[in-house]
């Protein structure tokens, strides 16, 4: 097999180790050259600053590690070049673009695969099917907070040059942290609406904004509130579900899930397997690529789960910018 990382940052570096680690060798590599890490470990792969020049020779798996904003402009030739695709999430930073890429796709009969890695946590696996299981009955609500801050994200770069920080790269806190959006429509199922209220309360020098409160409505019924925000000192990731029959609380920090039983007044703990550490989800990841690659029907985030997630955030945009009026979802 032969792979394409276009992009050459932090994320697109682990891609590429990861790839060694399942045995992948034959890697090209696609970059303009700004990343601000040492390139001592991209010594030695094909490199080119010609999108055209790379696709010419036929990677059979493409990688779209660039900023957000320049994600489409990568996926869209690639596709044409008759390529499988791993996007990074979020896909976009718009709607403009992805029926063309939806089009070149089906022409080519190729998969293309979103990066919501958190869809390979063990433990939300746990909770996924426990859910589905009906042990604790209907999810009535569910909150979730994840709050960061941004300079101590990439420790070697000014944090200002991030593309989570400029809105020209597609940043702000609501694409940058997209992941919430996605597990939890992945969890509860489609979502019918939101309501928000996005701005900047830090000092932190940003022209997009630093946190987001987030009101969803499920097709089920169920609600959920989302926290999100750049400025917090220490950082915490956290989900909360309750049922009818108890509650499910997930801390990111640990891994761990404590699953709360009202009837019995018991609770159970689900944890991650022996040795596991953030990496995984993202080895998880692109092992299943790899297999997509390679003609195997696998579940994954799909590039239709992918568009739901820009949706979201788009309505996101529009209901802060009319004051938190709800806006639904077709």
């Amino acid at each position: 097999m032969k792979f394409l990382i276009a992009g050459l940052g932090s994320i697109g570096r682990r891609h590429l180790r990861n790839l060694r680690a399942l045995g992948q060798e034959d890697i090209l590599l696609y970059r303009t050259h700004k990343a601000t890490l040492p390139d001592a470990e991209l010594s030695g792969y094909p490199t080119f600053t010609e999108l055209s020049l790379a696709l010419a020779e036929k990677p059979d798996g493409v990688i779209v590690a660039n900023p957000t904003a320049l994600h489409l402009k990568v996926a869209i030739d690639a596709a044409k070049s008759g390529a499988a695709l791993l996007i990074e999430k979020p896909i976009s930073d718009s709607l403009a673009g992805l029926g063309e890429l939806q089009s070149a796709l089906k022409l080519s009969d190729k998969p293309a695969m979103v990066g919501f890695h958190f869809r390979f946590h063990p433990v939300l696996n746990q909770v996924k099917t426990l859910l589905e299981s009906g042990q604790l009955g209907k999810p009535l609500s569910a909150r979730a907070h994840w709050g960061e801050y941004l300079p101590d994200w990439h420790p070697w770069e000014d944090y200002r040059r991030s593309y989570a920080a400029r809105a020209e790269l597609g940043g702000g806190v609501v694409n940058t942290l997209s992941h919430p959006l996605d597990y939890l429509r992945w969890l509860l199922g489609e979502v019918e609406s939101v309501s928000a209220w996005t701005g900047n309360l830090s000092d932190l020098e940003l022209d997009v904004e630093d946190h987001a409160d987030i009101l969803i409505r499920f097709a089920a019924g169920e609600a959920a509130s989302l926290h999100l925000d750049y400025y917090q000192r220490p950082p915490s990731h956290t989900l909360e579900i309750t049922c009818e029959g108890g509650r499910i609380y997930w801390d990111n920090a640990t891994g761990e899930a404590q699953v709360f039983h009202a009837q019995s007044g018991t609770a159970d703990l689900l944890v991650p397997s022996e040795g596991f550490e953030r990496n995984q989800m993202f080895l998880d990841e692109m092992a299943t690529f790899v297999r997509l690659c390679q003609g195997e029907m696998l579940p994954h985030c799909t590039l239709a789960d992918g568009i739901r997630v820009q949706e979201l955030v788009l309505a996101i945009k529009e209901s802060a910018d009319q004051g938190g009026c709800m806006v639904r979802l077709a």
